[in-house]
């Protein structure tokens, strides 16, 4: 039977899930992404190399690695095609990638609709990157919206088309934005199945073929964190997706008991890039420092990412509702030198302790945590190679975090290249 492996976000993004996924897609067969579209930003380092994606799994370094963009995506074909050449042009040019017939599109008035429904927020922005991503859910969920599957069918795609644009340069109108011409967008489209064509296919069966076969290893991977979801995140500062575990199943075209090893990446103190409440965020000269050493800007708008403590209360929260089973805990070396660090275990909301985020913004903005402070540690870890070889402070940050939390750290990534991860799990170890 095969394995499988979830690897998902439980904070604000950013976590480190591209080196994470990078690490454990050399030894998979197959990786999934099954939600989320160009907005999820990751870097993956190898070999002295820096590498960027947006849409693309991170399987696509290994040749032998056959990589599927799912139906629960929102796929731009404008950015996979930049993408895939700006992969040649360093280098990578032996992949497997195939994307979902049924995976919605991204067409080109979606980033200009986003921008305007952005800026007529006036200071109460949500922060979005302007990539069109939620106009293309809000497309797919209102039934009127393309999928990758009609590029096969030029007569169909015509007329789903000509039936879109009616609607959308109505209200690029409305809003005072340029509409946009049938025959070029059809054009350009058509262009782009030529390209794209090929990889365009049922990736639900495809999945499902590998899931039964002996000994094939699979990874889903997910974008964003969960505490961007729509359903359960800080609404209505959130991602148009879920970006847990339990929206694999649908995102990928699978049943749910194929789901069993999820793999939490966290960073060992927290981040979020845009607006919204982010109860342990710090203002000092702390912050800054973490900021500079974790090199912590966005990877597709280069904004300067938010600070704060390790939140053990979104931790036990994230977990409990993706069925967290192990934390992967990122960019650890980035907190040596510190002479002490600091765990958020609760809140305290109007004078009582609260053990779980509200789900109101009100609420969560006056969240106030309550933290424990242990000793940091000086001695710089990125060459470690085992959990036992660690200073003793260092050792008990990670299970302070294990006890708080009630899930056990199966990674510790003390660097940015892939050799700079230290397993602790031997399940993990076994995939």
């Amino acid at each position: 039977m095969s394995q499988r492996l979830v690897v998902i976000g439980s904070q604000w993004g950013d976590e480190g899930k591209g080196k994470i996924t990078d690490f454990f897609a050399c030894r998979a067969d197959m990786v999934v992404r099954f939600q989320g579209g160009n907005n999820a930003g990751h870097s993956v380092m190898f070999n002295g190399k820096k590498y960027s994606l947006q849409s693309i799994p991170s399987g696509i370094f290994n040749p032998s690695t056959v990589n599927i963009m799912g139906n629960g995506m929102v796929v731009n074909p404008e950015s996979v095609v930049v993408e895939l050449q700006k992969l040649r042009d360093q280098g990578i040019t032996d992949f497997q990638l195939f994307i979902s017939d049924r995976a919605a599109m991204v067409m080109p008035w979606h980033a200009d609709l986003d921008g305007a429904y952005e800026a007529q927020k006036g200071n109460k922005l949500i922060g979005t990157t302007k990539k069109g991503i939620g106009p293309a859910y809000c497309d797919k969920y209102s039934r009127s919206g393309l999928r990758m599957g009609d590029l096969l069918e030029p007569d169909y795609f015509a007329q789903r088309l000509h039936d879109a644009m009616v609607i959308k340069n109505r209200e690029l109108e409305m809003l005072g934005l340029p509409s946009y011409d049938y025959q070029k967008v059809y054009k350009r489209f058509m262009d782009l199945a030529e390209i794209l064509g090929p990889r365009i296919t049922d990736t639900s069966y495809l999945i499902n073929k590998y899931l039964r076969e002996e000994d094939k290893k699979i990874l889903f991977e997910g974008a964003q964190g969960m505490m961007l979801c729509i359903d359960h995140g800080t609404y209505p500062y959130v991602t148009s997706s879920t970006p847990s575990a339990a929206s694999v199943p649908v995102g990928a075209g699978i049943a749910p008991q194929w789901i069993n090893n999820v793999l939490g990446v966290a960073k060992a103190y927290c981040t979020r890039v845009g607006e919204g409440p982010f109860p342990t965020e710090l203002f000092d000269e702390i912050a800054n420092e973490i900021r500079e050493r974790g090199h912590e800007y966005g990877t597709v708008t280069g904004r300067p990412r938010r600070i704060g403590w390790f939140d053990a209360v979104v931790a036990r929260y994230t977990s409990q509702i993706a069925g967290i089973s192990s934390w992967a805990l990122m960019l650890f070396d980035v907190l040596s030198g510190l002479k002490t660090v600091k765990i958020c275990t609760h809140y305290e909301l109007d004078g009582k302790i609260v053990e779980t985020p509200p789900s109101t913004i009100s609420k969560l903005s006056r969240c106030k945590p309550v933290y424990i402070e242990l000793p940091g540690w000086n001695e710089d870890i990125s060459g470690i190679k085992s959990f036992d070889e660690l200073p003793q402070n260092a050792k008990n940050y990670v299970r302070k975090i294990e006890e708080i939390t009630g899930v056990p750290v199966g990674v510790l990534s003390v660097g940015p290249d892939r050799s700079q991860t230290i397993l602790i799990s031997p399940l993990l170890q076994e995939f």
